[in-house]
């Protein structure tokens, strides 16, 4: 891809506005130390949801699923389709939930939940575990799709030894890290903003161009077919009764059934967590983190993925390679770079857009990463064991400071990850295979009085534990006699289901006051906290679980229907494209009245 002058000045326009953002917003985010993390709690849902859905669409997502699809067909995204049911559960159960405990992280939560030196544990662990280890690998990741975007664009001919593209990446988290440490929250959720509309038109406009260098929708479609054994690489399900079908039954059967509830994957975490609940405490109300949950799951599974899919059916069609590269067992080859090589079509102006698509969705990501990890390191361990009286003049310094510190402990990871040459989709797996068997622990705590602190530290060990035995004892089998990676993820997940039940029953249940007063705080509803209830008979819960329950399978089934139906109407199948619309507008329908009807308490 050749950039011409009008590309370098839509790229450098880019750049300084992001700058100019952060550098406009910087008195405010270093007013007080919620303002920095939160936002002051006064973000619009719709600031709010949008920011979810740029901090998930990073310069990985589109690699990434340009590799499932190479790999196992369109039936491959069901890898993150599945965290559908947990995303709407999140909307419509946890999300007021969340407002209410009038937290700044999701592991403060640890201790207003439970009490003690176990909790308090709890507490730190996750909170270096989250801004060390896991923000450090996102970060790593998504710099490594970017140096895969710049090697199949812009440096085609770069040597493969060569580490110029790094470091021209280093440059751009140089300037990420300028305005995201200058405006907090505020400047990070507007940019994100920006990023985000910049970002889909790009994405659209490269859709366009690679359909129609493919010879339009039928031709495109043909040519798949032919090259790759037939229709089933289109497949939404894959077909049960094919034996060489690309994904086999069980694969999709174990990530459609157990991926929403077992594993913890950041942007998707059962029960909420992450900078989900960054978002959501940054609302300003209940009623704000609600509409901003629900916007953010119709976006990311409605508005963007086909997109994305149809550059990925086009880089097949032109590049039938890819599936190769999918398939060979090598980790040098990246079925991901796919989708950068369709770029290489973009005409002037074009080409510049796009490579700010990327930009922005990279350095969206890279900034609420850097936001949300620093939030743990201050408020969960320098204001938490440290310094419990700091002001918040010392706590914005000490912010700013832990931000650039996340962006650092980032780049380290990203070089490490640069010379193991670890592709995206791969990072992917091991982090939602370490999350593994975390899902059950965080779920059930909202719903069941009995889970302790010792409850998650027995999911947090077991789920480590179990994820490296099974590994090994995989490792030690012939290639041809290995499990696939979602059998090992429900495998880590149920075995840590089982010993953190087993703990919960072996240690003693958290002390009355401390459950009467979360239950005050929180009002959570269910029979599982009768005996609290009993104890606090002045506190009024919702009521209205049940309906919260079914509006989450309804707005689930808006998605499943959705995703195929708009598939459907791309590729001129209009009747069944209409009809899975059409029963996607039943349940949104039913979904509204029967939201509508208990609003006064969402």
């Amino acid at each position: 891809m050749q950039l011409a002058a009008l590309d370098w000045v839509i790229i450098a326009g880019y750049f300084g506005l992001a700058l100019g953002i952060g550098l406009w917003f910087k008195n405010r985010a270093g007013s007080s130390f919620v303002e920095y993390f939160a936002s002051g709690r006064s973000l619009p849902w719709w600031i709010a949801g949008t920011s979810m859905v740029a901090t998930t669409f990073a310069a990985d997502t589109p690699l990434a699923v340009t590799g499932l699809i190479a790999k196992n067909g369109l039936a491959g995204n069901w890898f993150w389709w599945a965290f559908a049911f947990g995303g709407m559960l999140t909307v419509f159960v946890f999300a007021k939930l969340w407002r209410r405990a009038e937290v700044l992280t999701d592991v403060e939560l640890i201790e207003l939940r439970y009490a003690g030196r176990a909790a308090a544990f709890v507490r730190g662990f996750r909170a270096i575990y989250v801004a060390v280890i896991v923000n450090s690998f996102i970060i790593g990741w998504v710099t490594q799709a970017m140096l895969t975007v710049l090697r199949n664009t812009v440096l085609t001919d770069l040597p493969e030894d060569s580490w110029y593209d790094f470091w021209l990446v280093v440059g751009m988290l140089g300037v990420t890290g300028v305005y995201s440490i200058l405006s907090g929250l505020w400047g990070v959720a507007i940019t994100d903003m920006v990023q985000f509309v910049l970002a889909m038109i790009g994405c659209t406009m490269l859709a366009w161009i690679a359909v129609d260098e493919a010879g339009g929708i039928a031709a495109l479609q043909q040519t798949a077919a032919n090259n790759f054994g037939g229709q089933q690489v289109f497949d939404f399900i894959p077909d049960f009764g094919d034996a060489s079908a690309w994904m086999p039954a069980g694969v999709f059967l174990a990530l459609a059934l157990g991926q929403w509830w077992a594993t913890w994957y950041p942007g998707a975490e059962p029960g909420g967590g992450g900078y989900i609940v960054q978002r959501m405490a940054s609302c300003r109300d209940e009623r704000h983190a609600y509409k901003a949950t629900l916007f953010f799951n119709l976006a990311h599974y409605c508005i963007r993925p086909w997109p994305w899919i149809m550059v990925a059916f086009a880089a097949l069609a032109l590049h039938p390679e890819i599936r190769t590269w999918a398939t060979d067992g090598d980790p040098a080859t990246d079925p991901g770079a796919g989708y950068p090589m369709v770029m290489s079509l973009a005409p002037v102006g074009l080409a510049g857009l796009l490579m700010v698509t990327f930009f922005a969705a990279y350095m969206s990501t890279i900034s609420t990463q850097m936001n949300w990890g620093a939030s743990y390191l201050v408020n969960d361990l320098y204001r938490r064991f440290l310094a419990p009286e700091a002001d918040d003049r010392q706590l914005v310094r000490m912010s700013r400071l832990a931000s650039g510190l996340v962006l650092l402990l980032g780049a380290l990871c990203a070089f490490w990850m640069r010379a193991k040459n670890i592709s995206v989709d791969e990072a992917w797996a091991i982090l939602a295979a370490l999350g593994g068997g975390l899902g059950s622990v965080f779920l059930l705590r909202w719903f069941w009085w009995r889970v302790n602190a010792w409850s998650e530290i027995a999911a947090m060990v077991a789920s480590i534990a179990l994820y490296f035995a099974v590994t090994s004892w995989q490792a030690s089998l012939p290639a041809d006699e290995r499990l696939a990676g979602q059998y090992t993820s429900l495998l880590v997940a149920t075995g840590s289901l089982l010993v953190w039940l087993v703990a919960t029953f072996a240690t003693r249940p958290e002390r009355p006051e401390v459950l009467v007063a979360f239950y005050r705080k929180v009002r959570p509803d269910g029979p599982g906290w009768r005996p609290v209830a009993a104890q606090a008979p002045e506190v009024r819960p919702d009521g209205n679980l049940a309906a919260s329950l079914l509006c989450a399978v309804l707005g689930t089934a808006v998605i499943w229907l959705v995703l195929p139906g708009v598939g459907a109407l791309i590729f001129g199948e209009l009747g069944q494209g209409m009809g899975l619309v059409g029963g996607a507008a039943v349940c949104a329908f039913a979904l509204m009245r029967i939201a509508g009807s208990s609003a006064r308490t969402i």
